[in-house]
């Protein structure tokens, strides 16, 4: 189960005390903002992209939009999103549990300056009804991410 492999990898990193598993659903940003007691924007939502065929997962403040120009001069490429249905085989986890840990190998992660909005943050931890409480430092540190600015400014 991926969840396990999720808590495994923040017990490696010291971070399991951060994890919490609802009753509800917390599938979508204002799902898991209602279930955690948070602003939206609090939420890191992981976002599955194709970039030349390989995977990669982009966390974003929760209220943030892609903006494509700065994706592509980025990535020098457009922004494909992996189909629903094959979420798992490429980066894992399931629809609305998508996040940035216990990913196959290979599977790099970026983390948007829209997060700096908010400190801590909460990714979804591998199933879509738990996420994980984290600095960005601890985020930065746990998925070994690298920063980048690809959203449109002024969400909020």
């Amino acid at each position: 189960m991926r969840v396990d492999a999720v808590r495994a990898d923040l017990a490696r990193h010291g971070l399991e005390q951060g994890y919490s598993e609802f009753d509800v659903s917390s599938a979508t940003v204002e799902l898991a903002a209602q279930a955690i007691g948070c602003e939206p924007g609090r939420i890191a939502k992981s976002l599955s992209i194709c970039v030349n065929d390989t995977p990669l997962v982009l966390v974003v403040m929760g209220t943030a939009r892609l903006d494509n120009r700065k994706f592509k001069d980025a990535f020098h490429s457009k922004a494909r999103f992996i189909k629903p249905e094959d979420l798992e085989a490429q980066v894992g986890h399931p629809m609305g549990g998508v996040c940035p840990f216990a990913l196959p190998e290979g599977v790099a992660v970026y983390l948007d300056t829209s997060l700096k909005q908010f400190d801590p943050v909460y990714p979804a931890a591998g199933a879509p009804n738990n996420a994980v409480r984290l600095t960005l430092e601890e985020l930065e540190r746990v998925t070994g991410g690298t920063w980048v600015d690809v959203c449109k400014s002024g969400e909020a």
